[in-house]
């Protein structure tokens, strides 16, 4: 792993079960209305699929209201959720998971969770069209608007990794919902993911990304996109590249328009990002 990297979080479903985001509800992603943003991700499980505590902290939020931080707010588009303050940080700074829909939270204010400790029933409470665990990382605050990539928080399966990329116009500009077709040369299959939709989303202050695609199996894969520059319409519409998994790790890529591809990681920032052990007094507000 890179010393920047951050899968610091186990997954809060059981590994018995389909535990990865579903394709079509990724982080940044625009389902139900434009200016409606997904900041995290959603895992498909059974009604009733215990959920874990994805790291040891602290649970600062146990029942209805979390989206709206209203207490006992029983339109609250989260449901029944559960938000935990982790015994350690990034960057010095304090982080927070949220698991949200639950049927069931046996859980309470106040009380300190292990990683592993069932912290809930997987249910569609809120706004919903079924059962599945809504996950979300947070930092440094317990909000919406200070959301991360869960994918870049989770440890991947063994011997699987995780494609991260930015893609930009030619200009340098970030562009939204470009759709990234991903093919395995091993297996022949192809998954798509979107780039992100815009705020409320952040990038990893490393990796500045706009996609992430985890759970691939580790070896070669073919990333096509779709891409299209106003001023230069006779350009290859749809420009390729060759990226290989590695378990475990993080594999990098930049897209700049008519530029083409990059496969070299960002420079060395100059802060240290490794994890720091911070406070674990409780906050009892989101």
């Amino acid at each position: 792993m890179s010393p920047y990297d951050h899968f610091y979080f186990v997954r809060p479903i059981a590994a018995d079960q389909v535990n990865w985001p579903l394709a079509n509800y990724r982080y940044g992603g625009i389902f139900f209305a434009p200016n409606i943003v997904h900041t995290g991700v959603d895992i498909d499980a059974p009604e009733g699929s215990p959920v874990f505590a994805a790291g040891p902290g602290t649970v600062v939020w146990a029942g209805w209201g979390l989206f709206t931080e209203a207490p006992d707010n029983l339109s609250d588009p989260y449901g029944l959720a559960v938000a935990i303050q982790h015994d350690f940080g990034f960057q010095e700074q304090q982080l927070y998971t949220v698991y949200a829909h639950m049927s069931k939270i046996p859980t309470v204010l106040g009380q300190h969770v292990n990683t592993g400790d069932q912290i809930g029933l997987v249910g569609s409470t809120g706004a919903t069209t079924g059962p599945h665990l809504h996950f979300e990382v947070r930092f440094p605050n317990n909000s919406f608007d200070d959301t991360y990539n869960p994918e870049l928080w989770i440890a991947p399966p063994q011997g699987w990794g995780v494609l991260v990329g930015r893609v930009m116009d030619t200009r340098g500009l970030t562009i939204e919902h470009l759709e990234v077709a991903v093919k395995s040369e091993e297996t022949g299959i192809t998954r798509v993911v979107k780039s992100y939709g815009g705020a409320p989303t952040n990038s990893d202050p490393y990796y500045k990304e706009n996609v992430v695609l985890g759970d691939l199996p580790a070896g070669i894969y073919k990333i096509t996109l779709h891409y299209e520059d106003e001023r230069n319409p006779l350009k290859d519409k749809d420009p390729q590249t060759w990226v290989e998994i590695y378990p475990g790790q993080v594999t990098y890529f930049t897209f700049k328009g008519n530029l083409g591809f990059g496969l070299s990681r960002p420079p060395v920032p100059t802060l240290d990002f490794l994890p720091t052990v911070v406070s674990t007094t409780p906050t009892p507000t989101p």
